[in-house]
C-alpha cells in the first residue's frame, strides 16, 4: 500500500474519526470548527456546503474524499441543508477544481429503501423511500452518482455505539415490543462504521476493486422483540410491550461487504451491545 495517499474526511465527526484511526495514511478533517479534532487528523476549517471554499480545499490534491454529514436536527430542512446542499457543493467543487479526487466515498443510509414489508434488501434492491430523510438521502446519492470521478456510496443501517445508546436507555425504562407483527432491526456498531470506511480506503490504496455501492450492516438482523428481550435479560430488566408504528420493516444483507473481505469487529448485536454494556 502506498503511504503517499492524502485522505480528506469532510464532515469528520465520530465515524470519520474512527475510520481515520484505522488507516496509516495522511488524514485531513474538514469542519466548520475543526479545533477539537484528534492529533492524527490535520484540521481544515471550511463549510462543505460552500462550493467555493470546497474548490479551494480540493486544490490541495486529495486522492480520496470521504463525506460523513450530520444534520443539526431531524427535520426536512436540516437534511436538505446538509446532504443535498453538500452533494451539490461537492459536485460543483469537483467540476471547478484543477485536480479531482480519485475516489469519493459518500455515507448514506438504508432509509432510502422504504418499507419493504419484512423482506430482504441488498445493493440491487429498488429504492422507494417513504420518509423525508430517505428521499433527501436518495436525492444526494443521485447527485454523487453523476460525479466525473470514481465514487462509492455506503448505506449504513441503524448505528449504535458510544454516545449512541438510545436503545439501552429504552431497555432501562422497560420498553419492549410485541412479537407480532414482526418489526425488524438492522444494526451496525460505530466501530464497524469506521472499519468499513477504512476497509474501502485500504482496498482502493491497494489497487483492488471498489464497488459503487455497499450496504453496511452487521450479520444478524433481529426483530425488535427478540433484541429487546435479549438485552433485558443481560441487564436484569423486565419489559412491558409497547405498540409503536414502524414505517420501515426490512432485513438488510451485508453479503457484498463480506465478499469484499471486510471482517466485522462486532458481527452481531450481541457482541456489540455486550461491549457497550461493559463500558
Amino acid at each position: 500500500m502506498t503511504d503517499q495517499l492524502k485522505i480528506l474526511f469532510a464532515g469528520c465527526g465520530d465515524i470519520a474519526q474512527r475510520a481515520a484511526s484505522r488507516i496509516r495514511l495522511q488524514s485531513f478533517g474538514l469542519r466548520r470548527n475543526p479545533q477539537s479534532l484528534p492529533d492524527n487528523i490535520v484540521p481544515i476549517a471550511a463549510d462543505i456546503t460552500n462550493a467555493n471554499e470546497l474548490t479551494a480545499v480540493l486544490s490541495q490534491g486529495f486522492d480520496v474524499v470521504v463525506v460523513t454529514l450530520t444534520p443539526g436536527t431531524f427535520t426536512e430542512q436540516a437534511y436538505r441543508d446538509s446532504y443535498v446542499a453538500g452533494a451539490q457543493a461537492l459536485s460543483r467543487a469537483i467540476a471547478d477544481a484543477e485536480q479531482s479526487p480519485k475516489l469519493v466515498i459518500w455515507v448514506s443510509s438504508t432509509s432510502v429503501y422504504g418499507h419493504n414489508h419484512g423482506g430482504w434488501v441488498d445493493e440491487t434492491s429498488p429504492t422507494s423511500p417513504n420518509s423525508f430523510s430517505g428521499q433527501l438521502l436518495l436525492e444526494a446519492e443521485q447527485l454523487i452518482a453523476k460525479l466525473p470521478c470514481d465514487h462509492c456510496i455506503v448505506r449504513f443501517s441503524g448505528i449504535y455505539g458510544p454516545g449512541r445508546t438510545r436503545m439501552l436507555t429504552q431497555i432501562k425504562q422497560g420498553k419492549g415490543r410485541p412479537a407480532q407483527p414482526e418489526q425488524w432491526s438492522n444494526r451496525i456498531h460505530s466501530d464497524d462504521c469506521g472499519g468499513v470506511l477504512a476497509h474501502i480506503i485500504h482496498r482502493f490504496a491497494a489497487g483492488e476493486a471498489v464497488a459503487r455501492l455497499y450496504l453496511a450492516t452487521d450479520s444478524a438482523p433481529v426483530t425488535q422483540h427478540d433484541l429487546r428481550v435479549w438485552m433485558a435479560a443481560q441487564m436484569g430488566v423486565s419489559l412491558t410491550d409497547e405498540v409503536v408504528e414502524q414505517k420501515a420493516v426490512r432485513r438488510c444483507s451485508n453479503q457484498r461487504l463480506l465478499e469484499s473481505g471486510y471482517q466485522f469487529i462486532y458481527p452481531s448485536y450481541k457482541e456489540g451491545y455486550l461491549a457497550l454494556m461493559a463500558d
